[in-house]
């Protein structure tokens, strides 16, 4: 008898890759980034299991949105007081907080489930080429196409 395999969460490991966002699409990028955050790439994928590796991308700021999607893609928050609502456009979400519009893209990805929440903290994005995370000595990872 056939019995198919499932990972086990003690037998996981996890590794780290970089990716450089520079000239690169927002979708095409963000796409990428959450199936290797949720382990899609590996054979042992289970989906009920979190299979997946921790990612960090690089010079968000230079990131590339296609059409008119620096102005007409807006992004919303709310602040729960009436008349609360604040709306951003990308462009200028860009300008102030480019790590966000590549978390925002890469969450809604994800499962919105516990399990979806848990793996939103192994992304990790910065604007510029520094980052902490050397000592874990990330593997440079290539976008397909």
């Amino acid at each position: 008898m056939r019995t198919t395999y499932m990972a086990k969460p003690n037998e996981l490991e996890r590794d780290w890759h970089i990716i450089d966002a520079e000239g690169k699409t927002l979708g095409r990028l963000a796409s990428e980034a959450a199936a290797l955050i949720r382990g899609k790439h590996k054979p042992q994928f289970t989906t009920h299991v979190d299979t997946g590796d921790f990612v960090i991308v690089i010079n968000a700021e230079k990131i590339h949105l296609t059409g008119n999607k620096l102005q007409d893609k807006k992004y919303y928050r709310h602040s729960m007081y009436s008349g609360g609502l604040k709306v951003t456009s990308a462009g200028d979400m860009l300008k102030t907080k480019p790590e966000r519009v590549l978390e925002a893209a890469v969450y809604g990805m994800l499962p919105k489930t516990r399990m979806g929440n848990s793996m939103k903290l192994r992304l990790k994005v910065y604007a510029g080429t520094d980052h902490p995370h050397v000592a874990q000595k990330p593997e440079v990872y290539e976008l397909r196409g």
